[in-house]
C-alpha cells in the first residue's frame, strides 16, 4: 500500500525525489511503517544508493530517513540496516556537522538494539573512528560521540570485547579532558563522557589506565571547581554532570584507597549537598557514597569531618531517605571506629537522641547500622551506655531481641549498658564499607 508507493516515489528518480524522501522520512516515524519498509524488496538498497549519492541534499535527506529507522525498537529493523554500517562509519569524517551528527546518532541507536550490529562495527573499526571524532571542535559532534560510546560501553559483551579496545585507544585521555572542561565548554558532552568513564570504571577489573592518566586528581579538582561555581541557581543540567563524576571518584577510591588528602574535597561535597538537596535529592546518596569511601579506611577524612565542624550538616541528612539514613550511619561508624576521642566528639553532638527513633523503624538495614554505631560508642566511651539507658534506650533495644538477624547485637548492647563504667566489654567485627 502506502509504504510501497513511498518507496516507488523515491526509486522513480522523478525531479521531486527530495520531496518523496521527505514524505518517506515522516512516514518512518511510525513503528509499523518501519517494519513494513525494511521487508520491502530493495528498500534498504535504494536508501543506501541515495545515502551514498554525490548530491549533498539528497544524501542528507536519506540520512534523516535512516535516522528515523534506527529509532525502531525492533531488532529486525536494526539488522536490516547492517549493509549501511560501513558507510555510516566512513561518513563520520563527513563534510557537514549536521550530517556527521545524524550518522553518529543513527549508529548509537543501532548499537542499542542489535548485538549483530555491534559485532559488525568492531572489526569495521568503530573505536578508531570514534577516537578521531572525539577530537572534533564541534560540541554537537562530541555529544554524538559520547552517545555512541556510552551505548557501546553498556552492551553486555562490553567488559570483554569493547572496554579493552577503548582503553588501548586515545579515547580515555580525551574523555577525561572533556569531562573536566565541562564547566567551560559544553555540559552536554561532558555529561555523556562522564557516564562513559563510569561504565568503564564499574565494569572493568583494574583501572590502571585511568589512574595513570591522573583521573583521581582531575576529577577531584573538577568537583572543587563545580562546588565553587555553583551559584544559588545552578546552570541547567549541572546535576547531570555531578552525579557520574561522584560515582567515578567513589569507585576509583574504593579500588585504590585514598590518594587524595585534601579537606577541600569534604567542603565541596557538603556545598554540593546543600545546593542540590531540594531539587535533586537523588544526589544526596551519591555524595554520601563518596563520603563513605573517603572515610572508610582513612583517618585523615574522619578527622577533617570533625575539625571542619561538618557533623551537624551530616546529621541533618538522616531523614532524607532510607538509603541516606544507612549511609550517614555508616559514615558515623567509620568515624567512631577511629577511637575514644572521635567518639567523644560525636557524642558532643546530641547524637543519642537522634539514634533512639531509628531503632524503632521497620528498616533492618538502618537498625543494624545503628546498633553497630552504638556498639562502637559504648566500647570507646562506656559512659555513653549509661546515658543511653537513661534516655530510654534499653526499651528500644529490647524490642529487637526477637529479631533473628538483630537479637545477638541488641543483647550484646544491653549487656554493655548494664555493666558499670570501666568494666571490660566484648568487641565484634564491624561491617564492611559499602563499595
Amino acid at each position: 500500500g502506502q509504504v510501497l508507493e513511498l518507496l516507488r516515489g523515491v526509486q522513480r528518480g522523478s525531479e521531486d525525489r527530495k520531496g518523496s524522501l521527505g514524505h518517506l522520512r515522516r512516514a518512518l516515524q511510525n513503528e509499523e511503517t518501519q517494519q513494513k519498509f525494511v521487508r520491502l524488496d530493495g528498500s534498504i538498497r535504494t536508501l543506501t544508493g541515495l545515502f551514498t549519492s554525490s548530491l549533498a541534499d539528497m544524501q542528507l535527506e536519506a540520512a534523516r530517513c535512516l535516522h528515523e529507522l534506527s529509532h525502531s525498537s525492533d531488532p529486525t529493523v536494526a539488522e536490516a540496516c547492517l549493509p549501511l554500517t560501513s558507510y555510516l562509519l566512513t561518513y563520520l569524517s563527513g563534510h557537514s556537522v549536521e550530517f556527521t551528527e545524524l550518522c553518529l546518532y543513527t549508529l548509537g541507536n543501532l548499537v542499542v538494539e542489535s548485538e549483530a550490529v555491534r559485532k559488525q562495527l568492531l572489526p569495521q573499526g568503530i573505536i578508531p573512528v570514534l577516537a578521531s571524532c572525539i577530537q572534533s571542535p564541534h560540541e554537537a559532534v562530541l555529544e554524538g560521540v559520547g552517545y555512541v560510546l556510552s551505548q557501546l560501553l553498556q552492551a553486555k559483551e562490553s567488559p570483554m570485547e569493547i572496554i579493552p579496545l577503548v582503553l588501548d585507544s586515545v579515547l580515555p585521555q580525551h574523555m577525561l579532558r572533556l569531562v573536566c572542561s565541562g564547566l567551560k565548554a559544553g555540559v552536554g558532552a561532558a555529561v555523556e563522557f562522564a557516564w562513559c568513564l563510569h561504565y568503564i570504571i564499574c565494569r572493568h577489573k583494574s583501572n590502571a589506565v585511568l589512574l595513570a592518566l591522573g583521573a583521581v586528581p582531575a576529577l577531584t579538582s573538577l568537583l572543587l571547581d563545580l562546588a565553587s561555581e555553583i551559584p544559588q541557581d545552578a546552570p541547567e543540567g549541572l546535576e547531570l554532570l555531578v552525579c557520574p563524576v561522584l560515582r567515578c571518584l567513589s569507585n576509583l577510591l574504593a579500588e585504590t584507597g585514598c590518594p587524595v588528602q585534601d579537606e577541600r574535597l569534604l567542603i565541596a561535597l557538603f556545598l554540593i549537598l546543600q545546593c542540590f538537596l531540594q531539587q535533586h535529592p537523588f544526589l544526596v546518596q551519591e555524595c554520601l557514597w563518596l563520603l563513605n569511601n573517603l572515610t572508610a579506611d582513612d583517618p585523615f577524612f574522619c578527622s577533617a569531618l570533625l575539625s571542619l565542624d561538618l557533623l551537624p550538616a551530616l546529621l541533618q541528612l538522616l531523614p532524607c531517605s532510607q538509603m541516606a539514613r544507612v549511609l550517614v550511619l555508616t559514615v558515623l561508624c567509620n568515624v567512631a571506629e577511629k577511637g575514644p576521642s572521635q567518639c567523644q566528639q560525636l557524642l558532643q553532638q546530641p547524637l543519642l537522641p537522634l539514634l533512639l527513633p531509628i531503632l524503632t523503624l521497620p528498616d533492618s538495614e538502618a537498625v543494624g547500622q545503628c546498633l553497630e554505631l552504638l556498639h562502637l560508642l559504648f566500647l570507646h566511651c562506656p559512659e555513653a551506655a549509661a546515658d543511653f539507658t537513661r534516655q530510654g534506650g534499653h526499651q528500644a533495644l529490647e524490642q529487637h531481641q526477637s529479631s533473628p538477624e538483630l537479637q545477638e547485637r541488641a543483647q550484646a548492647l544491653l549487656d554493655m549498658a548494664r555493666q558499670p563504667p570501666g568494666a571490660p566489654s566484648s568487641c565484634h567485627a564491624t561491617l564492611p564499607a559499602l563499595s
